[in-house]
């Protein structure tokens, strides 16, 4: 039956990504359009208040936009956590954050990741949740989905677009609406959506229990939706007021994957290469169902050291999950937030099999199966282009991508946009073990797991955590707060540079000798390139964290 469920929701997650796709590209097309007379009067006004005109920008300003206006909201927000104690809406009376922490999830939220060295109901107030930290859920995704227009609009040679406009087309055609909708979903589910401060009840032993609430419907769809992934509770969608049921639990594993997996299409549509879009989105799915695979056997299958003894008996390992859920839908879980990068958990994943911790460390280490919303297409269109550029070399040919030319200017942007994400992620982590041994509770090789999961989720902008780790220290909380700006703000950049060179080329006519990417062989190719690129960049560190301890059971 758990099997049977986890095919459902596939099926569903593939019969909505190309239609959601198709609405996509049609949201973010600036000619005229049915969207565009539904959504413009009130998209027109939003510009007239702000003061924004819906005009092209070159890379460079469309860049500056992005990192400029997210960088004055980070600092914003900032502020409202510092000095939520003498805001409003704080009914249960939580002081100001102190300024490490603040620092640090500002910069989470507002960069995708949702990290929390905080419990989430008891370290910000309802004004710092509804302003600050959901107002990041929906200006951080939709800032990571106006990238991955801009870079489309230039790979096939138009100019980037506007970058405020294409926020604000984010916000209101796709992340609002689905949100409002999906937000009265789960208050029928049974999710909270109040701002009472919380309950007092006495127990059938008549003692005295708080019950912490919230507007946390509203949280909850924007979390999911956005692939934002922090939790209003401290152990997120895990507490039974963040996620109730199985039919919450199947609508948070839909809202995860609906835009990552639909940008494929709308690529497909906006460059006129339907077949292309197609054929990444199916390599991707291959990669993604074959984590899940890995991932639901070993986890399954449990500890062989507690089989041996009879304390699992081969039934799968229950340690950390929810009985309301289980072992197959507690695994399947941890592959879809994080091979769509949302970073929420209903299954402690410091609690995982060796091999289980594996799979949702190399989601985020690829960053492509699926990526999160916006950026993860953006690497999958990275990975492809490599992809491209390596078939050219092997055939002694220019390599030619949507009929423009790569070449070296190109690479060595891609070629700084590659080497990044590993240097954030394990220089840190080697300074961390050096330093900071004292915050991590296994001094084995799952120790060194836990500092590698919290480099590799802050760096790929995820958020999810292995929770043994003491990462409520200053030294946490900066040098956390600073991967997860350069992970996410470098990497936009440089490929927004890359769409820039490519949209100054002339075309370049197809002929015999072009590399087809449309077919089959390049799926392949795409698939060889990742794994080959991405993964074994990481191999030695995977093998003396999760690989090291398994081989130890």
């Amino acid at each position: 039956m758990d099997i049977l469920a986890i095919v459902v929701t596939l099926l569903i997650v593939v019969l909505l990504a190309k239609p959601v796709g198709l609405y996509l590209a049609a949201a973010f097309d600036y000619g005229p359009n049915r969207l565009n007379r539904i959504y413009g009067p009130f998209e027109r006004l939003i510009y007239k208040i702000g003061g924004i005109r819906e005009e092209n920008q070159s890379w460079k300003a469309y860049a500056a936009s992005l990192v400029v206006s997210n960088a004055v909201m980070i600092f914003v927000v900032y502020l409202v956590f510092r000095f939520q104690g003498m805001l409003p809406l704080n009914p249960s009376g939580i002081a100001g954050m102190e300024p490490s922490l603040a620092f640090n999830t500002a910069i989470s939220f507002m960069t995708n990741t949702n990290l929390q060295h905080y419990s989430g109901e008891s370290g910000l107030s309802y004004f710092s949740q509804a302003t600050g930290i959901l107002f990041m859920m929906f200006v951080s995704p939709a800032t990571g989905i106006a990238l991955v227009m801009a870079f489309i609009r230039g790979l096939t040679g138009r100019a980037p677009g506007s970058f405020f406009a294409d926020l604000i087309r984010a916000v209101t055609r796709v992340l609002l609406p689905v949100a409002f909708v999906s937000a009265l979903l789960f208050v029928f589910m049974g999710v909270p959506q109040t701002f009472e401060p919380a309950a007092t009840a006495t127990t059938l032993e008549g003692a005295q229990q708080t019950i912490a609430r919230g507007p946390v419907a509203s949280f909850l769809a924007i979390k999911e939706l956005g692939n934002n992934g922090g939790g209003f509770f401290g152990v997120n969608s895990a507490h039974p007021f963040e996620n109730p049921n199985g039919l919450s639990n199947l609508l948070q594993l839909l809202l995860m994957l609906l835009v990552t997996t639909s940008l494929p299409y709308a690529y497909g549509k906006m460059a006129g290469r339907i077949k292309q879009g197609r054929i990444l989105f199916v390599s991707m799915l291959v990669m993604f169902i074959v984590m899940t695979g890995i991932s639901l056997s070993v986890e399954q299958a449990g500890n062989p050291a507690l089989n041996a003894l009879g304390v699992e008996h081969g039934q799968g390992s229950m340690e950390g999950k929810e009985d309301r859920f289980g072992t197959a839908q507690s695994a399947f879980y941890s592959v879809v937030t994080t091979a769509s990068e949302t970073g929420a958990v209903n299954t402690m994943h410091d609690t995982l099999t060796p091999l289980g911790g594996l799979i949702p460390l190399a989601n985020m280490m690829l960053n492509t199966v699926f990526g999160g919303a916006g950026v993860g297409f953006l690497n999958v269109l990275m990975y492809a282009i490599i992809a491209v550029f390596l078939s050219g070399l092997m055939v002694g040919r220019t390599p030619e991508f949507l009929g423009r030319k790569i070449e070296g200017k190109e690479m060595k942007l891609i070629a700084v946009t590659l080497l990044v994400q590993p240097f954030l992620i394990l220089v840190p982590t080697a300074i961390a073990l050096a330093t900071n041994p004292e915050t991590i509770s296994n001094p084995g090789f799952h120790g060194l797991t836990q500092a590698l999961y919290e480099f590799t989720s802050s760096a790929a902008n995820n958020g999810s955590g292995f929770e043994g780790l003491g990462d409520a220290t200053t030294f946490w909380n900066v040098s956390t707060g600073i991967v997860m700006f350069l992970g996410r703000y470098i990497s936009m950049v440089t490929l927004l540079a890359v769409a820039g060179s490519l949209a100054a080329k002339k075309t370049v006519p197809e002929s015999s000798g072009t590399f087809r990417t449309d077919t089959a062989m390049f799926g392949a190719v795409f698939v060889g390139v990742v794994l080959i690129v991405g993964a074994l960049t990481f191999f030695p560190a995977v093998v003396l964290g999760p690989v090291a301890e398994y081989l130890t059971l």
